[in-house]
């Protein structure tokens, strides 16, 4: 076999091949022996038909197109092993010449992953929000853990805001009571927010047997988006009772002894947090310089694909369990369908280009996986994707997706390297040294990486 690569631009070659018809020899005779298994002639027990006679009865064009059919992906192959391409998807083969007993050639165009200059990133500089805690932050999150043990007890007057109250609702749209519109004994804070646009006017000044109707937009169900009269009917009326915030709070809501030590542990809490999410933040921006810095072509249909896929994963799963369409989803965001159209373009191509630029910096780096980063990062996973560890370990290793998840890692390990060599300042003007938070950040560069495995883990399948 001979084969010779055509670049046609910097994402697409075509390869064209030459093979001699007695390296066929392997497939035609698989083609005959699969075509016996096939036909029935008379005379002949099955499977036991002659070649000449299977010529005559169907014809040497079947067996040839078999026999070539079944070579093909193997020529091809070694076509791509010579020339050390990367290829993405699936080719588009032309026969151009097929002459029995003589030769088969064929060309085949596939687009392939483009070459990429990495240049010196360690000049690169970003700033991120400073880490700071004021005081209002921690009585805050003291009230928070404050409204978490509040106690209710029920009271002979009108509803008020904070006042929690036990409901019964019944929902119509074009004066049908819908079949899933229907609920008792639901308990709801008013001010909440919780329930629908409309109901905290309509409980407010009600006490318990008092009803209400009012109008509002179904948020989910049989007719989620569609407008409905519905009648609420306030069962009970709770007060909520906070409790006071003293020592004894202390002890019944943490294991400190006094409000200074929950106090204290909020405040470090909240610290931590900031710092991850300033951690998270210098990768998120230190990535978007690097993409500045490098030129990255782009093939056609691996973009299109993954713009598909991102499409389909919004509609299909997103959309569909909160009840709402596209159209509907636009017409909250307040965004129109080619503005939509161009956001998902905008991000499906970053998130090609940070695979591509992630994947030459492992190379570049020469990075690698142990056992102990791909355990930690399936866990990640599988607690993100409501499965057990094992659970979702199974349905990797049978889905083949161990690779997959290996280039998650490496990728998020060659964005810290990156990050480790820039310049990361606050708005305060002073260096951020992240060395404490970036395993905890680590994650979130393994999932800036992932951006764009859905496509091209369907174009290289």
């Amino acid at each position: 076999m001979k084969s010779a690569v055509e670049t046609l631009n910097p994402t697409r070659v075509r390869l064209t091949v030459e093979v001699p018809f007695e390296e066929l020899k392997e497939s035609l005779d698989a083609a005959y022996k699969k075509i016996n298994q096939q036909v029935t002639v008379k005379g002949f027990r099955k499977g036991k038909i002659p070649a000449r006679v299977i010529d005559q009865r169907f014809g040497r064009g079947a067996v040839l197109e078999e026999a070539v059919n079944d070579a093909l992906p193997k020529f091809y192959t070694e076509a791509v092993n010579e020339a050390e391409l990367n290829v993405l998807g699936q080719p588009e083969v032309d026969i151009t010449e097929l002459k029995d007993n003589e030769t088969l050639n064929f060309t085949a165009e596939v687009d392939i992953r483009p070459a990429i200059e990495i240049p010196d990133y360690s000049g690169i500089e970003v700033e991120v929000d400073a880490v700071e805690v004021s005081d209002e932050d921690v009585e805050k999150a003291v009230e928070e853990l404050r409204e978490r043990f509040a106690s209710t007890s029920p009271v002979e007057r009108a509803a008020e805001d904070g006042d929690v109250v036990t409901l019964d609702l019944e929902a119509k749209v074009e004066g049908e009571v819908l079949e899933d519109g229907v609920a008792s004994g639901v308990s709801y804070t008013i001010g909440s927010g919780e329930l629908l646009e409309g109901i905290d006017e309509a409980v407010k000044g009600l006490e318990a047997g008092g009803e209400a109707t009012f109008t509002s937009e179904l948020k989910g169900g049989s007719a989620a988006g569609k407008e409905s009269e519905v009648t609420v009917k306030v069962t009970q009326v709770a007060a909520r009772e906070l409790p006071e915030l003293d020592d004894d709070f202390a002890q019944l809501a943490s294991e400190f002894d006094t409000l200074d030590e929950v106090k204290a542990d909020s405040r470090k809490r909240l610290e931590n947090m900031k710092q991850y999410d300033q951690a998270t933040q210098a990768q998120e921006r230190v990535l978007e310089k690097l993409l500045e810095l490098v030129e990255v072509p782009v093939p056609e249909k691996l973009l299109a694909d993954e713009i598909e896929t991102r499409k389909h994963n919004l509609v299909n799963h997103q959309l569909g369990q909160m009840g709402l369409d596209l159209a509907k989803y636009l017409e909250i965001q307040g965004k129109t369908e080619e503005e939509f159209d161009a956001e998902t373009k905008e991000q499906a191509e970053k998130g090609i280009k940070t695979q591509f630029v992630l994947d030459e910096l492992v190379n570049k780096e020469k990075l690698n996986v142990n056992q102990e980063e791909l355990t930690e990062h399936l866990m990640r996973r599988a607690q993100s994707s409501g499965m057990s560890p094992d659970q979702f370990a199974q349905a990797v290793v049978e889905g083949g997706q161990v690779p997959m998840l290996v280039g998650e890692v490496a990728r998020g390990k060659a964005l810290a390297v990156v990050v480790e060599a820039a310049t990361v300042k606050d708005t305060n003007g002073e260096v951020v040294d992240l060395d404490d938070d970036e395993e905890e950040a680590a994650a979130e560069g393994e999932q800036a990486s992932e951006t764009s495995d859905s496509a091209e883990e369907k174009t290289e399948a």
